[in-house]
């Protein structure tokens, strides 16, 4: 309960993705976040709830484990058999959620609320983490707002000085997800001008194919990001279980080759897909101040 009064409750702008989840999604349960949906969700759980939970999804048959360092296969099995081997397997669990239909029409929301600055918030709906479009699209994002020299901060922080501040990120969630853009708008303007700023260019990307040497450099970001981010034990373990969770361990060596496999065609193709009015879920977060 303390944790969604600090983050959700008591913080400036902490409900943005609590309406933005329930702007976007309708059918697909992406539409309540994780912490729960009220402060009285969470207040009415009953702890017999809570361990029907733990000890239906917390079980041998749900869980993927790593281990790495200096150690042997034949002392891993060991000691996974002393501490996990009589623990029962538990019921088979079935992901079936229903899937999420095309969104045919932009969705705004205003809000009104005591936080320091007006802001923006954008969501595309996005392909699947393993989706083949996942890589251009994800490529695409790191254009917009990848440091210093990204699009975004470039032209709408540095030179036209519409947002004091402004990112871009996506979901990579199982399901299909959300290519997010927000900003803090500076002083004295518009919320319009601002949306304005926002959708040239995001149709910049759709318009004009990348430069050859723009799409090089997040590629080398990325390349170097993976290959540096391995070095560290803990990282590596994190991502052959995430990888073997989504269904093919031997994937999470591939994913520097697909994303030098992207073609500037293919980023323009994504941003087509992602950057559609009718795709758009927009909240328009204003200062009482």
């Amino acid at each position: 309960m303390e944790e969604f009064k600090e983050h959700y409750i008591n913080q400036p702008y902490g409900d943005v993705w609590h309406k933005m989840c329930a702007l976007a999604y309708k059918v697909h349960p992406y539409q309540w976040p994780v912490i729960g949906l009220t402060l009285e969700h969470v207040e009415q759980v009953k702890m017999q709830s809570a361990k029907n939970f733990y000890f239906k999804y917390y079980r041998p048959n749900n869980a993927v484990m790593v281990v790495g360092g200096n150690v042997k296969t034949s002392q891993v099995q060991k000691l996974a058999e002393k501490w996990f081997g009589e623990i029962p397997a538990g019921e088979k669990i079935v992901r079936n959620l229903p899937k999420e239909p095309a969104q045919k029409e932009e969705r705004i929301l205003e809000v009104k609320a005591d936080v320091p600055v007006n802001a923006l918030y954008k969501a595309y709906k996005m392909c699947a983490r393993m989706d083949e479009d996942f890589h251009a699209s994800d490529l695409l994002r790191d254009i917009l707002s990848n440091g210093d020299s990204s699009r975004l901060y470039q032209q709408l922080v540095k030179e036209k000085k519409i947002f004091s501040s402004v990112s871009a990120y996506s979901t990579e969630t199982i399901d299909d997800g959300l290519m997010m853009i927000e900003g803090r708008l500076s002083e004295g303007v518009s919320m319009e001008n601002a949306e304005k700023a926002i959708d040239e260019a995001l149709d910049e990307m759709v318009n004009h194919k990348v430069a050859e040497d723009e799409l090089q450099k997040v590629k080398n970001k990325i390349e170097a990001f993976v290959t540096f981010g391995e070095v560290n034990v803990l990282n590596r373990a994190m991502n052959l279980a995430y990888f073997d969770m989504l269904g093919n361990v031997s994937d999470v060596n591939r994913e520097v080759e697909k994303y030098a496999a992207v073609t500037s065609e293919k980023l323009q193709q994504a941003a087509a897909k992602i950057f559609r009015k009718e795709n758009s879920n927009t909240i328009r977060y204003f200062s009482n101040n």
